[in-house]
């Protein structure tokens, strides 16, 4: 009796692993999806990627994307990040964004708020350029910047500008899960009408009693303090846990107040920088970037600055709201925390590039 061989393509379309390791060592030096994206660049067997279904600029200055990813997807947890890849102009570039929806519609979307920082290459570009049909890579969601399980009895939701994108995913989140405890969301910007999805949160105040949503204005004047807390948060105490998300003084104002209450542990954080962190006192040498092959005179500015000066594109997202991200493995030499002053002299050591500065002779693995 003749044996019927097993097909090589599943019921679903995905290429089983014996015929796929037969296509890459033929197609060999490129990956099988190097000739598959020159017919359609979603029918990928290994990559992810995303096609952008929606495009939306509903401030001056910010651009909302509804991506629909390949089959490689598999969701995310509400404050995580993804990282998004594009080329301009012949260069790919990875920038990270938090996804603003709920964690619990999978059919959905995935959707990103982009704001177009002044001197941001891929955030400008997207603003100016993104439509419907556009591709970009994508990586599966990241980041420990989430909610806890089982859910706290209550949640302080804390945001400054650009940080607001992984706490309104955590709101919609729980509003979809029925949650139940008190929920306090307290954003601060620059002008109300910066606030993309501005009519949706004060739809969520209205319609939910255990919901409390403050929108503070920073001009003039509008910085964090115990009244805003209060105001928002009466009570607030044991069983209450805090996430904030926003700019380093945001942060440590928080971290003030709360400390000072003795509930500094209660906190979680994802901050974020924009713009340059400036020069630190520079010992001269030079800065190799070793996985490049490529050398420059020590500025003093940050590792991920005198990168990018010099033509290379590190990965990161601080600027966009995700710390951590932009992590590389120095070699030899010593840097210097430019936050905090401390240096740190250990070889093969991972480091932070935009907080870091070389002092004398560095070797990243860049």
């Amino acid at each position: 009796m003749a044996v019927r061989s097993e097909p090589s393509v599943s019921s679903t379309g995905r290429i089983r692993r014996p015929l796929l390791a037969l296509l890459e060592s033929m197609a060999t030096p490129h990956a099988v999806d190097r000739y598959l994206e020159l017919v359609d660049p979603m029918a990928t067997v290994r990559d992810m990627r995303a096609r952008v279904v929606s495009v939306s600029r509903p401030t001056a200055g910010s651009v909302c994307l509804e991506l629909r990813p390949t089959r490689q997807w598999r969701g995310f947890a509400a404050g995580q990040f993804v990282q998004v890849g594009i080329v301009i102009d012949g260069v790919r570039h990875v920038r990270c964004y938090s996804p603003t929806g709920s964690q619990h519609r999978a059919g959905d979307p995935i959707r990103l708020t982009v704001k177009a920082h002044p001197g941001g290459l891929v955030s400008q570009y997207l603003y100016d350029h993104a439509e419907e049909g556009l591709v970009v890579d994508l990586a599966p969601a990241a980041g420990e910047f989430r909610l806890p399980d089982p859910r706290p009895d209550s949640v302080l939701l804390v945001s400054g500008g650009s940080g607001i994108t992984p706490v309104l995913s955590m709101l919609r989140t729980l509003i979809d899960e029925g949650y139940s405890g008190r929920i306090a969301f307290l954003h601060y910007v620059r002008t109300v009408a910066d606030i993309a999805d501005r009519a949706e949160l004060r739809a969520i105040d209205a319609a939910h009693d255990n919901v409390t949503i403050d929108l503070v204005e920073t001009v003039p004047g509008g910085r964090f303090c115990g009244a805003h807390l209060q105001r928002v948060a009466p009570g607030f105490g044991v069983g209450t846990e805090v996430f904030v998300c926003g700019p380093d003084a945001l942060t440590a104002a928080v971290r003030h107040l709360l400390d000072a209450d003795g509930f500094g542990e209660q906190m979680h954080t994802e901050r974020f920088v924009i713009g340059s962190t400036g020069p630190v006192d520079a010992a001269g040498g030079t800065v190799s970037f070793a996985r490049s092959g490529v050398t420059v005179e020590n500025s003093g500015a940050s590792i991920l600055e005198q990168a990018e000066a010099a033509g290379l594109a590190p990965e990161y997202g601080c600027r966009m709201g995700i710390c951590f991200s932009c992590t590389a493995l120095k070699r030899s030499g010593r840097t210097r925390n430019v936050r905090t002053g401390d240096t740190h002299d250990d070889p093969d050591q991972p480091i932070q590039l935009c907080i870091s500065a070389p002092l004398g002779d560095v070797d990243i693995d860049i």
